[in-house]
């Protein structure tokens, strides 16, 4: 007995606690994983990214794809997890007109590359479609090499797509004409009365639940949009019906993974940054200046962090070979023995500014200064907190977190791991959280 699939677009279908990514995109636009010969796309592909909804279930005043977090809007997400996928040509941005000059200003300040923001109508058809037409402006001029032959068509609030998965809609839509993403069911659906009884309910198994991204050649959505009525305009919500109706092309339905949830209440733009700092914390990268007392510290870390979840690299600095450090790490702790420790810190900061990188998410670096009983009986105090407090609030209108731990070097042996077991808690903590709030203070381990 064939599945039927029913178009639950608007809702989350997923349990509450939603599916974590198996890996986030984190690098930079155009920097996605080569792809094997056999994964390669050699036709265009365009994405069309409605954006006009209102975000009322959120119960917030901002449109939940505008709702920011760690420092940069939902939507700002989703469009790299497209934008880092390199056979992707272009995107169109659909949004309401109010918002016209507020998505340019996010698509300038992060520096998005591969994006045209275009007014969206007054229902989700009329957006989509805008879009759609957007992409087709000047056929004239443009020749057939740059008109997209597929356009993928995705929510703007659903930012954990991955690659593999587009790859799919994109091969599917150029072989079937038409191809569309589903889940299982996690509900029963019913039908009730206009009493508000029990009319009837439908086999849980025989249904799936409509989801995104979907993928069309573009003559296909194109003229289904051409085709299609004021009715559809007004009230329809799925573009796999639209085609099937008005082009005869039967949509090739394919299983998603279950990243593609889509933020809808306010519980879940928490739970999209969890997941976004779950991911950026799995790794970090020790700096030792090359001191015999700083590696054999980040020696130990490097154990005690092991059991926290987390992998540590540990580097003498960020030359050479290590520069690649600069463009791929979101973690890094500078570990200083000397009194003029400092400026071992501002040198691994302005090398972080000299490498121009885009970041996309706050980069932490965290400072920790290993105090030995002979500096301290000579200079008679610790760091001065304010140095720290004046560097990281430098580094911070640079989307950088800088954070201190003060940690005495002792001879008991005890109160020493001990120690150290605390700088690798500390430091999990403020990679995993990201807190401004604690940014430029000196912790003491």
């Amino acid at each position: 007995m064939e599945d039927k699939h029913i178009s639950m677009q608007g809702d989350n279908c997923e349990p509450d606690r939603p599916a974590h990514p198996g890996i986030f995109p984190t690098r930079e636009a155009g920097k996605s994983d080569l792809l094997p010969a056999e994964r390669s796309v050699d036709f265009p592909v365009s994405v069309v990214l409605p954006a006009g909804g209102t975000g009322e279930r959120t119960g917030l005043q901002t449109p939940k794809q505008f709702c920011s977090f760690l420092g940069r809007p939902l939507i700002s997400y989703t469009i790299q997890a497209f934008e880092r996928v390199s056979w992707i040509q272009s995107i169109v941005v659909v949004v309401a007109k109010e918002n016209m000059d507020l998505m340019t200003d996010i698509i300038q300040r992060f520096q998005h590359r591969k994006v045209r923001v275009v007014p969206g109508g007054s229902t989700r058809h009329r957006s989509i479609c805008n879009g759609v037409l957007a992409l087709g402006e000047g056929e004239e001029e443009r020749s057939a090499a740059d008109k997209p032959k597929v356009v993928i068509i995705h929510d703007a609030v659903r930012p954990f797509v991955e690659e593999d998965f587009l790859y799919k809609i994109a091969m599917a839509a150029k072989e079937q004409g038409v191809t569309g993403a589903i889940r299982p069911l996690v509900s029963t659906v019913i039908a009730t009365t206009s009493e508000g009884y029990l009319d009837h309910s439908l086999e849980r198994a025989k249904y799936r639940a409509s989801e995104m991204p979907q993928g069309f050649t573009y003559d296909v959505i194109y003229q289904a949009y051409q085709k299609c009525s004021e009715s559809d305009f007004e009230f329809g919500t799925e573009c796999l019906h639209l085609a099937l109706q008005y082009c005869g092309t039967n949509a090739k339905l394919i299983q998603g993974p279950p990243t593609l949830w889509k933020v809808t209440y306010k519980r879940d733009l928490a739970a999209a940054e969890s997941i976004i700092k779950e991911t950026l914390s799995r790794s970090a990268c020790v700096i030792t200046g090359g001191s015999a007392q700083a590696v054999t510290l980040a020696d130990v870390l490097q154990k005690a962090v092991g059991a926290l979840d987390m992998e540590l690299d540990v580097i003498p600095d960020l030359m050479g070979e290590n520069t690649r450090y600069l463009l791929n790490e979101w973690n890094f702790i500078q570990v200083s023995v000397n009194r003029s420790c400092l400026s071992e810190l501002e040198a691994s900061l302005k090398d972080l500014e000299a490498g121009d990188r885009v970041l996309l998410y706050p980069l932490v670096i965290i400072w920790v200064h290993l105090s030995t009983s002979d500096e301290l009986s000579i200079s008679g105090r610790a760091v001065e907190p304010a140095a720290i407090m004046d560097l990281a609030s430098a580094a911070k209108l640079r989307n950088i977190l800088l954070y201190g731990i003060q940690l005495h070097q002792s001879k008991d042996t005890e109160r020493w791991e001990r120690s150290v077991l605390k700088v690798a808690e500390i430091a999990s903590a403020l990679i995993r959280e990201r807190s401004p709030a604690l940014v430029g203070q000196l912790l003491q381990a």
